[in-house]
C-alpha cells in the first residue's frame, strides 16, 4: 500500500491556491468589463443560431430525408448522393463554371481595388479626391436585383444603349444576356463596376497609416509618384493584401447566388449554371434536399481546403498568414 507524501499534499494544495484566485482574477476583469460583452452578445448569438445551429443539419446530406420522418428518423444512405453527384453528366460542366467564373472574377476583381487605392491616395487636391471616391463608391449601395435590371435594360437588342451604339458604328444588334459566352464577362464587370470603390476602403485605411516622412525624404531624395507608390505604399499594404487573398482564394467557390440566379436565362444557362445555383434547382425546386445539402457540402470541404492550404503557403513565403 503506497503512502502519499506530505509534501506531494502540500505541493497540490499550493497549486490549487494558485489557481484559485487566478479564476477570481479573470472573473472581476470580466466583471469589470460587462459593457464590452454585451456589446460582443449580439454577434456570438447571431453566429450561433445563423451560422453554428445550421449545420446540425449537415447529417441529411448523408440521409435519405423524409420530411415527414424528420433529421433523426430518416434512413441512412452514406456517400450515395455524393457519388450520384460526380457521376452527373453535369457535374463537370457545373464544376467548370464555377471554377472558370471564380479565377475570372478574382483575377480582374482582386487587383482593380488595390490600383484605385494607390491612385486615390496620390492625389493632391482634397476636393477632387473626395469626389472621386463618393463616385465610385456609390455603385456599391445599389442592390443586385437593381443592378441586374440595368443590365437588361441597357443591353436589350431592341432598345438597349448598348445596341444602340453598335447600330451606330454599322455593327448588328447583340442579344448579351441570352449569350452564354457573354455571361462570365457581364457578371465580372458588372461586380467590378459595382464593388472596386467600397473593396479600396480597406487598403485606402492601411495607407492613410504610412508615416508621411517617409514620403517627404523620398521627395527630397528625387523619387518620383510612381518611385513612391512602388518602394512606400505597396509595402505599406502587403500584408492586408496577402490578407484578402486568402480570404478571397478560401471564398473561391462561393459566387453569387443572387446575381448569377437572376442574370440565368435558358439560352445562357450552359455557361451560367454553376455550383450555387445547382443547388437551388435541385435542392429547393425539386424538393431534393439531402442531394443539394450533399452539393452544397462538396462545395463548402473545397472551399475549406482552399483556405487552409493558401493560408499555409502564404504563412511560410510571408510573415502574413490568417493563422
Amino acid at each position: 500500500m503506497s503512502v502519499v507524501q506530505p509534501s506531494r499534499i502540500k505541493g497540490n494544495r499550493a497549486r490549487l491556491g494558485h489557481i484559485q484566485p487566478q479564476k477570481q482574477k479573470k472573473f472581476v476583469r470580466v466583471l469589470r468589463s460587462w459593457q464590452l460583452y454585451v456589446l460582443l452578445a449580439p454577434t456570438i448569438i447571431y453566429f450561433l443560431i445563423f451560422k453554428y445551429y445550421p449545420m446540425y443539419g449537415l447529417q441529411i446530406a448523408f440521409k435519405n430525408y423524409l420530411p415527414s420522418l424528420g433529421v433523426w428518423g430518416s434512413e441512412w444512405v452514406g456517400l450515395d448522393h455524393f457519388m450520384r453527384f460526380f457521376q452527373s453528366y453535369q457535374f463537370w460542366t457545373i464544376l467548370e463554371n464555377t471554377l472558370v467564373l471564380s479565377i475570372y472574377e478574382l483575377a480582374v476583381g482582386f487587383p482593380l481595388p488595390i490600383l484605385l487605392a494607390l491612385m486615390l491616395n496620390m492625389l493632391i487636391s482634397h476636393k477632387y479626391k473626395r469626389f472621386l471616391q463618393t463616385v465610385v463608391y456609390a455603385p456599391h449601395f445599389i442592390s443586385v436585383v437593381v443592378l441586374v435590371g440595368i443590365l437588361f435594360v441597357f443591353l436589350s437588342p431592341s432598345s438597349g444603349l448598348i445596341n444602340h451604339l453598335i447600330g451606330l458604328f454599322g455593327g448588328e444588334p447583340i442579344n448579351f444576356m441570352a449569350s452564354p459566352e457573354w455571361f462570365k464577362t457581364l457578371y465580372v464587370f458588372s461586380g467590378v463596376w459595382q464593388g472596386t470603390g467600397f473593396a479600396a476602403i480597406i487598403y485606402l485605411a492601411a495607407l492613410s497609416g504610412v508615416d508621411p516622412s517617409l514620403h517627404e525624404a523620398a521627395v527630397m531624395d528625387g523619387a518620383s509618384k510612381f518611385k513612391r507608390m512602388l518602394h512606400i505604399d505597396i509595402p505599406a499594404i502587403m500584408p492586408i493584401s496577402v490578407i484578402m487573398l486568402i480570404l478571397a482564394l478560401g471564398n473561391l467557390m462561393n459566387i453569387g447566388f443572387e446575381k448569377a440566379l437572376l442574370m440565368q436565362t435558358p439560352l445562357n444557362k450552359e455557361s451560367s449554371n454553376i455550383i450555387a445555383t445547382y443547388v437551388y434547382e435541385v435542392g429547393i425546386q425539386q424538393a431534393q434536399y439531402s442531394f443539394g445539402t450533399a452539393v452544397g457540402l462538396f462545395n463548402a470541404i473545397i472551399n475549406l481546403i482552399l483556405l487552409v492550404t493558401v493560408n499555409q503557403i502564404a504563412r511560410k513565403m510571408s510573415d502574413s498568414s490568417l493563422w
